[in-house]
């Protein structure tokens, strides 16, 4: 086998490691959003290392299926509504999460079996991954203002690669690349920086959350503590 082939493998494998172990960690948080968005792409990593062993293509069909839903839904909208409990003290109830991935899976059988989707596809993902990019920059202007300097840049780095994969993926080949390997070596990677850099520059949001939450508290005591009984 080519080496081409072996540096794929293992960038699946990269991005299987870090969608699931971060995916677990943000489960823990209880941030069940962008935990189950992780875990889709664990499981689209899976089936994409299971049809380059095996060769069978009902796995590359599953994981291209999942690979859509991340792209349409479940980055631009599940993965954002996640991270807005740290940037808009968004916590929507389990019932609404669960309204998220049902309508979010709805949509990508829309956009995924629709005759209408064929042409428009491609640009219906590259739009809802650069909104998806503008966020992130908003997050990055978050980052900075908390003097979270070393996540901002990591998230712009993160931002940066995977718009440029996705203003690729569907656009333009890497010549000599004929069964799209080193794009998918590129890609994978970015991904599973990407699952990685965001999962810090939550946790940074939420520290700066919890501080801010703490000395609003203990700003209120004193106040009580001066009031006049």
């Amino acid at each position: 086998m080519e080496l081409k082939f072996y540096l794929y493998c293992l960038a699946d494998l990269a991005l299987i490691a870090t969608s699931v172990v971060y995916g677990v960690k943000l489960l823990r948080k209880r941030n069940y959003l962008l935990g189950i968005e992780w875990l889709v792409v664990t499981f689209s990593a899976t089936n994409l290392m299971i049809n380059a062993l095996t060769g069978e293509n009902v796995f590359y069909s599953i994981s291209l299926f999942c690979d859509a839903f991340s792209r349409a839904f479940g980055v631009p909208v599940i993965a954002v509504a996640g991270m807005m409990a740290v940037t808009h003290r968004y916590k929507p109830s389990l019932v609404v999460d669960v309204v998220y991935v049902v309508g979010a899976l709805a949509g990508t059988v829309i956009v995924w079996a629709a005759d209408f989707m064929v042409e428009p596809k491609p640009y219906f993902y590259l739009v809802m991954w650069s909104l998806f990019s503008v966020y992130l920059a908003y997050v990055v202007k978050r980052l900075l203002s908390i003097g979270e300097t070393l996540n901002a840049v990591s998230v712009i780095l993160a931002l940066v690669s995977a718009q440029i994969i996705a203003s690729t993926y569907d656009f333009y080949r890497i010549p000599g690349d004929d069964d799209h390997m080193i794009f998918y070596i590129f890609a994978l990677l970015t991904w599973s920086y990407q699952s990685v850099s965001l999962y810090y520059a939550y946790c940074a949001l939420e520290r700066a959350q919890e501080k801010e939450r703490s000395h609003n508290r203990g700003y209120t005591l004193r106040g009580l503590e001066r009031t006049p009984q």
